[in-house]
């Protein structure tokens, strides 16, 4: 990965009048004259302008991270996607990749709370902590070998769910897609950072205890095959969002399970890209 100053970091921060594009260089950021990074990313010439961003001061510091990419056209989950966490669920390994959707509202910024929406709602609130992909180029029919040509980036995404609901008929997404149910960020790394996808640590901690600790080397299908994969369904267009699944640990494959309460203090990390770090809050 680069190192230091000037590796390429974008961001969505809170500002004055609302949601900015930037790019993070050292504890600043410059603003890259975008309200949304799904309009950014669309700009044909989207890396050059954040390159060209070195040559510029930082103007803010201190500013409130938003989620990466705050309303992505499309959030795609990949269930069962390491096949020591398909065995710690009691399920075969997929043969083709299995789908589930999060919609906007359950997009939440690096450091905002996971709603918990009470114990009437859902007593089985759960952990997942992901690789998250970001498509930078209108994506449709292309070939694994050309796939990681159409990521703008890597971020770390926690896919939160609720195990009772998402269990509870196989309609997985009443499980996956509650208020708050995707903290995201804390930048997006572009890919050019990442030489290898396949190649990465990522932990979870709940309240200080290692839940989680895996590699993306052990994905059933990687990157390059989810994206391949997932453009031969449908197009994929810039700010899409992949969740790539999840290593063994979560709290559902446990003996006896663990679930989260309110507060809770949830960590996702991977080395390179950062971590997020979200207090379970109950949604009022």
């Amino acid at each position: 990965m680069g190192k230091g100053y000037l590796l390429m970091q974008l961001v969505t921060y809170q500002g004055s009048q609302g949601p900015r594009v930037g790019r993070l260089l050292g504890s600043g950021i410059v603003d890259l004259g975008f309200a949304d990074m799904t309009q950014f990313l669309a700009q044909p010439d989207w890396h050059e302008q954040a390159r060209a961003a070195e040559r510029l001061a930082p103007q803010l510091d201190g500013a409130r991270l938003l989620a990466p990419v705050t309303r992505p056209g499309k959030f795609i989950g990949i269930g069962l996607n390491y096949s020591d966490h398909a065995a710690e669920s009691g399920m075969p390994v997929p043969k083709q990749p299995i789908l589930f959707a999060k919609f906007s509202n359950a997009i939440a910024g690096p450091y905002d709370p996971i709603l918990h929406p009470g114990e009437t709602v859902t007593a089985k609130l759960d952990w997942e902590v992901e690789l998250g992909v970001v498509i930078g180029r209108k994506c449709r029919r292309v070939s694994v070998e050309n796939a990681l040509q159409y990521v703008a980036g890597y971020t770390v995404i926690n896919d939160v769910s609720a195990r009772d609901l998402q269990m509870f008929d196989g309609q997985w997404l009443k499980g996956k897609t509650c208020d708050g149910f995707a903290p995201m960020g804390p930048v997006l790394v572009t890919a050019d950072e990442v030489p290898d996808p396949q190649n990465l640590p990522l932990s979870l901690t709940v309240n200080g205890e290692t839940m989680q600790q895996g590699s993306t080397a052990k994905m059933v299908f990687g990157v390059a095959e989810l994206v391949s994969f997932l453009s031969g369904l449908m197009t994929l267009e810039p700010g899409d969002v992949i969740a790539t699944g999840t290593p063994p640990g979560v709290g559902m494959g446990r003996k006896p399970q663990v679930f989260l309460r309110v507060g809770d203090v949830v960590r996702c990390e991977i080395p390179g890209i950062g971590f997020i770090e979200n207090r379970v809050e109950l949604d009022a």
